[in-house]
């Protein structure tokens, strides 16, 4: 059997923890076994079902500038003591070349991931980011893309553009995600909304995810229909500050924060429409499961345009004012198009995916 690692932060539901956990559920684990390298001792939103899959869950301490000799002895010490590992895959960039160097130094192959596309715009933060991630291009064997901007973005295009960089589409299982009448009717009889107008998210309470800029837009559209209501889906460090604004507007009984669901496909069938502001992005999955569930989406026109496969995506510009996304939002209908054929005809179906990616874990196995 091949033991691969997969490097994260921890294991919260989030776009890459749920694509990696979408092919875990899906690859030959007879052949395959994921084990997961974790940087937070907290306990995880996938942390139990990882274990029921037969994964291992290790910790070392989280990076910081001040800890190098402490984070470096540790990984030394991991790989060490675990021979059979010898494929790691890491999905954590910022500190992608101290673990990736090291594991190296093991036998191991090392396989550098990309997640995300430039930020609209370079923080310090961001900036510090890519320069401690450009050493990342010179350890790994190869790379990884969740699209051809998100490689590019990290990896540069000399890379991007090699035979050592795939893209490996955020695949999910398409029939799971399919339009269902009675989870929407289950849904919205559970929060008491019967028939008013939802408008849904799914995404971590963090800057990338424009949340602030989502209640300011959703306001208008109260304004001018007190029966809309705007459910989100997620968890994250500004999530109480997101909840101030809501109770300073006076959105209480409007705006609906589930915390974090294993069930997000039944809410796509009981909302109306589904709004994905972003800052930036990689490719986003919750697109893709929407688009399978044939929701109306409207989104930032930051995020590419790999994503709309259905090409039923309405992509608006952040600079645009609030009174035009609202505009936009209340514009879409409720009928349903869900394109599962051009969804597999791209990648996105979780069966095929985790053969590709199976094969390509084989393929190193025998190297």
């Amino acid at each position: 059997m091949i033991r691969v690692l997969q490097v994260f932060h921890g294991m919260d539901c989030g776009g890459a923890e749920n694509m990696i956990m979408n092919l875990y559920r899906h690859i030959d684990r007879s052949k395959v076994q994921f084990d997961f390298l974790v940087h937070t001792k907290k306990k995880c939103f996938f942390d139990e079902e990882i274990k029921r899959l037969g994964g291992n869950i290790y910790f070392v301490p989280y990076y910081k500038v001040t800890n190098g000799k402490k984070y470096k002895n540790a990984l030394n010490e991991f790989f060490s003591n675990h021979p059979e590992i010898k494929i790691v895959h890491g999905h954590l960039g910022s500190c992608a070349h101290i673990y990736l160097k090291i594991a190296k130094k093991y036998g191991c192959f090392a396989i550098a991931h990309s997640h995300n596309t430039k930020p609209k715009s370079m923080s310090v933060k961001n900036i510090l980011y890519r320069l401690f991630t450009y050493r990342t291009r010179r350890i790994a064997d190869y790379f990884f893309g969740c699209s051809a901007a998100a490689a590019e973005y990290r990896f540069g295009k000399k890379i991007a553009n090699s035979d050592r960089c795939s893209i490996l589409s955020n695949a999910i299982d398409l029939q799971k995600f399919a339009y269902s009448q009675n989870d929407r009717k289950d849904i919205r009889n559970e929060f008491h909304l019967d028939e008013r107008f939802i408008i849904g998210h799914v995404g971590r309470f963090n800057p990338q995810k424009n949340h602030l800029f989502l209640i300011d837009v959703f306001y208008e559209i109260y304004k001018r229909n007190h029966n809309a209501v705007l459910m989100l889906l997620g968890e994250g460090f500004l999530k109480p500050s997101i909840e101030a604004k809501v109770e300073d507007l006076g959105l209480v009984n409007n705006v609906i924060f589930t915390g974090v669901r294993a069930d997000v496909n039944r809410f796509l069938s009981a909302f109306d429409v589904f709004v994905f502001p972003s800052l930036y992005e990689g490719l986003p999955v919750t697109l893709i499961e929407a688009q399978a569930n044939g929701v109306p989406i409207v989104c930032s026109d930051v995020i590419t345009k790999e994503v709309n496969v259905s090409n039923r995506i309405t992509y608006c510009s952040l600079t645009q004012t609030k009174p035009f996304w609202a505009d936009c939002i209340e514009s879409k209908g409720k009928e349903r198009f869900s394109d599962v054929e051009s969804l597999k005809l791209f990648g996105y179906d979780i069966n095929e995916s985790s053969k590709k990616l199976q094969k390509f874990y084989e393929r190193l196995n025998m190297a």
